[in-house]
């Protein structure tokens, strides 16, 4: 089984047709998805799609991009929304000096309010990372000094230095279809340093489609394609980059593995 640990299933490229891209996933071994916060306002509609379907879990969080149209949410109101049983972790926040939709400071008020929302309730920290590694860099360290937090650097797209403190921080690296393309020789050679036990894969759908379907709307059925080439980055066969990365994903998020093994044991009871 491969597990989408990054995707965005309540986008609107998915409304009319998401039982055939859920069909699509499971039947390419894609047996879990996470659909992703990008607004605490709209945590209802995600918690909605993880009730609804017994394969897709849900994060509550606040979007770098959307930091100054929630600047104020505080950490206990995604404590709080965090304890629903679908819920699994914290974010995505983080820092994005890319297209600079939030003021810069703003952004980091916001992603520190979610490192302390998943300190508290152990849950794990997806994090989003473009062209801010410096500051990224120093936030993670001064954070994690304060009290630990596990972590995922998601969709990474960094540089080495970032990719190397965050594994000596403990965090997680995934990989989106990014890796697929033809001039990312350089987030392969990433890929390659970073210790199995701490990769994931994951779509970033509706974005970011992995060769061969580069150009179209991303889909989870399409982490497949990325999960082939992490496997042949690392030199391992595409049954092994499933189980380490499923696993990974499981012992990360272990409130989605309490809450299938609860599932399990309600089916055999």
């Amino acid at each position: 089984m491969l597990v989408d640990s990054h995707c965005h299933l309540d986008f609107p490229d998915f409304q009319s047709r998401l039982p055939e891209v859920l069909n699509a996933a499971a039947a390419a071994g894609v047996g879990r998805m996470v659909t992703i916060s990008t607004h605490v306002a709209r945590f209802e509609t995600y918690r909605a799609l993880a009730e609804a379907h017994e394969t897709v879990f849900c994060t509550v969080g606040t979007h770098p991009h959307n930091a100054a149209v929630e600047p104020d949410v505080p950490a206990e109101r995604l404590i709080e929304l965090s304890k629903h049983a679908r819920c699994i972790a914290i974010g995505e926040a983080g820092l994005d000096y890319h297209y600079d939709k939030s003021p810069r400071d703003v952004q980091q008020q916001v992603f520190r309010t979610h490192i302390a929302a998943a300190r508290e309730t152990r849950l794990p920290l997806v994090i989003h990372a473009r062209n801010a590694d410096e500051d990224m860099i120093r936030i993670l360290s001064e954070e994690m000094r304060r009290g630990r937090f596990d972590a995922v650097l998601h969709c990474f797209s960094s540089g080495e230095t970032l990719a190397q403190v965050g594994v000596e921080l403990g965090l997680y690296v995934s990989f989106s279809g990014i890796l697929t393309f033809r001039n990312s020789e350089d987030i392969r050679r990433i890929a390659a340093a970073v210790p199995r036990e701490r990769l994931l894969v994951e779509t970033d759908a509706p974005y970011l489609a992995p060769v061969p379907h580069r150009g179209k709307t991303n889909e989870p059925a399409f982490v497949a394609h990325t999960a082939h080439v992490l496997a042949e980055t690392i030199g391992v066969t595409d049954t092994e980059i499933a189980q380490i990365t499923t696993s990974n994903f499981y012992r990360l998020f272990s409130k989605a593995a309490s809450a299938d093994a609860a599932q399990s044991q309600a089916v055999a009871s």
